[in-house]
């Protein structure tokens, strides 16, 4: 009876020292993976406060500061969208490693860049150098609505000087056009990229972004599901609505996410990303994406 005691009791004692034990590698089988990619729906967003909110400019953040979920971002700081009320006005931001770009979704306003000021109209997009100060007043009686685009520059990139005074292009003066690899059924504008590229953008000054473009998709239009090995792309859904592809399996079939105005796509490197219309008589779709490139790590000797 008393050999059963002390069994027992020594039980009781050995239980809690292997719980203690155990217990750290519980919590590693229960660790977050961060996602591929993610999904925010616009209109859903709440105003969040970030440096360049006013009582006038309110921030929705999409992805990256403001958001809460932005571990998986790497090169982008920032996607969101800034609504002014009317004669209202943002504060004013520098940033010495961070590259910005603008979109005039609605509305019309006020650049301010260093000294200088530019007007503003829907449809206009512009960069924003590092180190420039800059920011965005409203002037008009209606609202202005902007979408607000900012990239971390890795410090192995040399920054040169801004350039004297920003470059602000209408995207109703481009042409839409093809672009090789990709269906005929989907047209593009080709807003900004890379400084010392290749020329094709309007903009071509900066230096982490690849591509800012506008795609115009005809009914039934496709934009074949790819991925991009060292990049990272966020698509907004300006208008229209079709099947977001965001992943996949192993199997090759894309995953396909029912889309609508308003909804925005973030997508890490190598995610597979694209989209497919409606097939329906008049079904038009707009979408705004930005594009940016990481550096992949160093091989191993």
């Amino acid at each position: 009876m008393k050999k059963g005691v002390s069994t027992r009791a020594q039980l009781l004692l050995e239980i809690p020292l292997l719980l203690f034990l155990f217990a750290p590698l519980a919590r590693a089988q229960t660790r977050q993976v961060d996602p591929t990619w993610l999904h925010r729906y616009v209109p859903a967003i709440k105003d969040t406060h970030v440096d360049l909110s006013a009582p006038g400019c309110h921030y929705k953040p999409m992805f990256g500061e403001g958001d809460s979920e932005s571990r998986p971002l790497i090169n982008v700081a920032r996607f969101g969208e800034v609504i002014m009320d009317p004669n209202g006005n943002c504060k004013s931001v520098q940033y010495d490693r961070q590259e910005e770009l603008y979109f005039v979704l609605a509305g019309k306003g006020t650049l301010h860049y260093g000294d200088q000021t530019h007007a503003l109209r829907a449809n206009d997009f512009t960069y924003v150098a590092p180190g420039v100060t800059h920011s965005i007043d409203n002037n008009s009686q209606e609202s202005l609505r902007v979408v607000v685009m900012s990239f971390k520059i890795p410090p192995s990139i040399s920054i040169g000087p801004p350039p004297s005074q920003p470059k602000i292009v209408n995207m109703d003066e481009l042409k839409e056009q093809t672009v090789e690899g990709h269906p005929t059924s989907v047209l593009y504008k080709l807003l900004a990229g890379p400084l010392h590229g290749t020329q094709r953008d309007a903009i071509d000054q900066a230096y982490v972004v690849v591509s800012l473009f506008w795609m115009d998709f005809a009914p039934g239009g496709t934009n074949f599901p790819h991925h991009h090995e060292s990049a990272e792309e966020i698509y907004l859904v300006v208008d229209g609505d079709g099947d977001m592809v965001a992943g996949g399996g192993t199997d090759g079939v894309e995953g396909r996410h029912p889309a609508k105005t308003g909804d925005a796509y973030y997508f890490r490197p190598n995610c597979t990303v694209g989209f497919y219309n409606r097939k329906a008589p008049g079904a038009k779709a707009h979408i705004l994406a930005v594009r940016s490139r990481i550096r992949l790590p160093e091989p191993e000797e």
